[in-house]
């Protein structure tokens, strides 16, 4: 079957915003910059693959027959945590802004896969929070205490084994008692946060799901621009505080806190080693760097690198990096072992790669953090931390009640 992307420049104010609608939408956008997809459903669907390597040779594959004279065809997609069945679609519609402010419509031509979605693009506004959840709408998977004993166990095997890290994570059941709007959640996160990744994707059965993972993510996997790789892993966590004096001696004692720079230094090495087979001149911070978001300091790292193959393209890079010790652990194996013991829930979508991948290769993949998966009047909110030998299961604890409190307040404005 021939497909044709025909492309038309829309004005630099346009809000991508206006252009996604829930469940079955795409969004993904920092400062302005991304993509965005009324409806996933009626485009072409690209996988599943049985792994993120097979997905990557598809995507170039499916990407390449569509014929385009100006703007490349763009698939995009929220892959699973675990990386299996996962799928990318070329919307039917979509409007993308690339890195030099242009706007575009891509309207892809051909016999749909699905009934098209209308086009009609609405704005959102802001409205006025709802009141806050109540205990009883609120159900925590594991519990605190449970939580807290497997960072325990994880702390004592880390003593006694070849584990070094692993992170650990758990979900906070919300039923809202009203039909939860991914959109609007969406528009306060971008608002909050922005300078992460806001994201909104369906999930489950590809682009035809009715669950939405809607998240603001500070976490950049990886981008692609020609033969120019970018990365900014992030490991190590502490609060923000209303008081600029306290806030300050928060981030200086995260910057010396020997726990954190463990953790932190791990997901560096592994970065910079699977980066290294693919770039030339890698570089990356010498010493870790504070990234703040509204609620939490982050230690971070900055990797900037020149591609020796430019046939590369940023999905096989996101094959190769995904998962990081930043949502896993290492050595890897091991992790993923004590993850799938101690957790007692499926990941899902939940730390896996979103983004988008074009023709040429290019890219921008996130890892989805601070995120829920929105279902009617129920969402599901997760919430991890990296765990090393001289982590405390109490602090653990304090530090996913943190973000849960935060993206809660969001998830009022939905």
């Amino acid at each position: 079957m021939t497909h044709a992307l025909r492309a038309s420049a829309l004005g630099p104010a346009f809000d991508l915003l206006a252009a996604y609608a829930a469940p079955r939408g795409f969004f993904f956008e920092r400062e302005g910059l991304g993509v965005a997809a009324p409806s996933l459903a009626d485009g072409l669907q690209i996988g599943a693959a049985s792994d993120l390597r097979s997905l990557a040779r598809q995507s170039l594959r499916v990407l390449a027959d569509i014929d385009s004279d100006s703007v490349a065809p763009m698939a995009v997609g929220a892959l699973p945590y675990a990386a299996k069945d996962a799928s990318l679609w070329v919307p039917r519609r979509m409007v993308g802004r690339s890195d030099d402010g242009e706007t575009w419509l891509l309207e892809l031509e051909g016999d749909p896969e699905g009934e098209p979605t209308a086009f009609l693009p609405e704005r959102v506004f802001g409205d006025l929070p709802h009141e806050a959840f109540r205990a009883m709408q609120l159900s925590e998977k594991p519990a605190a205490s449970v939580y807290a004993a497997a960072v325990a166990s994880a702390v004592e095997r880390i003593g006694s084994s070849d584990l070094e890290k692993v992170v650990l994570a758990r979900t906070l059941q919300v039923g809202a008692g009203r039909d939860l709007d991914a959109r609007r959640l969406a528009h306060r996160l971008r608002a909050v946060e922005p300078h992460c990744f806001t994201f909104a994707a369906p999930t489950g059965d590809g682009g035809r799901a009715v669950r939405t993972l809607v998240g603001a993510s500070p976490e950049l996997l990886v981008s692609l621009r020609g033969a120019r790789v970018r990365s900014m892993p992030l490991a190590g966590t502490a609060p923000r505080e209303g008081d600029a004096d306290e806030d300050l001696a928060s981030a200086e004692s995260l910057a010396a806190s020997s726990k954190n720079r463990e953790e932190h230094a791990i997901v560096v090495a592994a970065v910079a080693e699977v980066l290294g087979g693919f770039c030339d001149d890698l570089s990356f911070d010498a010493e870790p760097v504070l990234e703040p978001t509204a609620n939490v300091w982050h230690l971070a790292t900055r990797f900037e690198g020149t591609l020796r193959d430019t046939s590369v393209s940023a999905l096989d890079l996101v094959a190769e990096l995904h998962p990081t010790p930043a949502v896993c652990g290492t050595p890897e194996i091991i992790a993923r072992a004590m993850i799938s013991e101690l957790e007692g829930f499926d990941r899902r979508a939940y730390a896996g790669p979103v983004g988008w991948v074009d023709a040429r290769g290019d890219g921008d993949w996130a890892i989805s953090l601070r995120c829920a998966e929105l279902e009617g009047d129920r969402a599901t909110l997760y919430a991890g931390a990296g765990i090393v030998a001289a982590s405390d299961p109490a602090g653990e604890v304090d530090e996913t009640d943190r973000k849960f409190r935060a993206f809660l307040d969001s998830l009022r404005w939905s």
